[in-house]
Formats: C-alpha cells, structure tokens, sequence
C-alpha cells in the first residue's frame, strides 16, 4: 500500500463545493481511499492507483493555478484522457508522471532494459547516439527514486570538455559556469518536476549540479548519480567518477561513442570502462540504437548515414 498527501490552501477547489470533485476521484480510483482533511488531501490505496490519483491531483493544480478553479467537464476530460494514455499504453507502465501530470514512459525496448538494469544493478552504462533518450529516461529513474524516497538525493554530472574543466575564468558560481553544459538534463528536470518544486531542490543541493572535475574526493551515500556525456571522460576521470559510489547508491553513465570530443589519442574513459567492467556483477550495459531514436524522423536517418559511412571508412 502506498500513502500521498497533498497540502492545498483552499480545498474545497480540489473537492468541489458539494463533493462532486472528490465524489468524481473515488469513482475513477474505487480501490484508493482519497480523503480531504483540512487543508489536506490524502490518496491511500495502491502504487499504482496513487500514481495515477497523484498524476490527476497534479493537472487539476495546474489547471486551478491558471484559472481559479476547475469544472467538473475539466475534471472528467483529464480522467478520459488518462485512460486513453493507459490504455494505448497497456504494456508499457508509467516511469513517472511528469510536473503536467503526464506519464512518462519507456517509449522503446532498450529504454525499457534501461529501467529494469537500474532496479536490478547499481551502475549501468546506456551507450547509444544522440536522440535515443537514454539521458531523458535516466533522469526519469533518477527523478522517480527519488520521489519514492529510494535514495535522498540526486547529483548530475558532466564533463565540461570544451571549456577544458577549467572553469574558474567564467562568471559567476559553479552552477553558473557548468550550466550551459548540462542544459538538456535541465529540460528533462523541468518536465518531471514542478517549477517551485524544483527550485528548491536545487536550492537546496537535493538536486546538485556537479561539472565531473569537481567530484574528486567526494563519497556520495543514498544518492543517485547520473554522468551524461560520459564519452568525453578521461580514463583517469571515470575511475575517479565510479569510485565516488557510496552506501544505498546508484549511478546511470550515459554516452555517445560516435560523438568523443576529447583530444586525439586520448581515449574515452566511458569506452575503457565498458571493456574492462561490463562483466562485473552488479554493472551492466545497454546498447541502444537507431530503433531506439525518440526525435524528429530525420534524426534516425541521419544516424544511419554517419553509421555507414564510418563502417565504409
């Protein structure tokens, strides 16, 4: 059984002035207790029903946000859409659901390998080009344990390559200076998680952004980790980046080893890795493709291009 409770300031918005709100909930989830209590809203009931209640409570803040308020059309039309996305998407069970209350899913068979390595195993590697969304659904697992309190905290990583980790002439914080480098897990952070909500991670390093020069010495316990670019991490780095796992842990290195933009004969600490760690257990390996690609049409093409004519040379 899971428990989810909402503190709202005017409830009766989310109820509806004679229950007709509430009264709509308990029929669409007649398995899941939902009560409003002060200024309070409580969903018992199973993980996945809450899941689905919580998504529903999320929009209808959204929409109440906008407008003041939200009718009982407005309320149905999220229910029906719900059902159509669970429907059409029967085999394919929620990640998470977004801030818009969307679910997010693992829109392809190696996303879907990449969610169950990552229940099953504390690092993972998911290699593949760009547009396959290995970086997005990482960020999704990431973000997913920590709302189910798996771990306490989530810290994203990446190399800063062309600015050579030298970092101290830019202005401004760190964060400041590592930013324009970790802008694409910034946008999945902000279909995942609440503008204010996310905020205050961030605020409160909950959430940490973290350029890979800055991780030696650190030992990271109850903390998920995700390393995007990780092709463009010396060797020196990556052992540097992997021995920083700590207690209750788990790290997610995404990259592209088409798209290395290290200097010449300096080789990848992300394809070392893999060579010499793919067959330790509790490590494993997702190789994703162009079957795998999520992006405009064009990109799964041109994927194919640059791949035969590397294969020609």
């Amino acid at each position: 059984m899971a428990e989810k409770v909402f503190e709202v300031q005017n409830p009766i918005l989310f109820t509806g002035l004679h229950n007709e709100l509430l009264e709509l909930l308990k029929t669409a989830y007649p398995a899941t207790k939902i009560v409003a209590r002060g200024l309070e809203i409580k969903i018992i009931g199973t993980n996945e029903e809450v899941m689905l209640a919580e998504a529903i409570v999320e929009q209808m803040k959204v929409i109440i946000q906008k407008q003041g308020h939200i009718s009982e059309e407005q309320l149905k039309d999220l229910l029906s859409k719900q059902k159509i996305v669970i429907f059409t998407q029967k085999d394919a069970k929620p990640i998470l659901f977004g801030a818009n209350g969307q679910p997010i899913l693992a829109k392809t068979v190696n996303q879907k390998r990449m969610v169950e390595a990552s229940a099953e195993n504390d690092i993972v590697f998911a290699i593949g080009p760009a547009g396959t969304g290995k970086t997005y659904t990482a960020v999704a697992i990431a973000v997913n344990a920590l709302k189910n309190k798996q771990v306490k905290r989530i810290v994203l990583v990446r190399p800063a390559v062309e600015a050579g980790e030298s970092l101290g002439f830019l202005p401004g914080d760190m964060k400041e200076k590592v930013d324009p480098y970790l802008r694409p897990l910034y946008d999945a952070l902000d279909d995942m998680i609440h503008a204010e909500k996310l905020k205050s991670y961030l605020e409160s390093k909950i959430i940490e952004i973290v350029p890979l020069a800055y991780m030696r010495g650190r030992t990271l316990n109850n903390a998920f980790i995700i390393l995007d670019e990780a092709q463009n991490a010396t060797s020196t780095q990556m052992k540097m980046f992997l021995t920083r796992l700590g207690m209750d842990s788990k790290i997610i290195a995404t990259g592209d080893l088409t798209q290395i933009d290290l200097p010449k004969k300096t080789m990848s600490g992300l394809k070392h890795a893999v060579s010499l760690l793919k067959n330790i257990k509790g490590i494993s390996l997702i190789e994703l493709d162009g079957r795998d690609v999520v992006r405009h049409p064009l990109v799964k093409k041109i994927i194919e291009a640059y791949s035969e004519e590397e294969d020609s040379n």
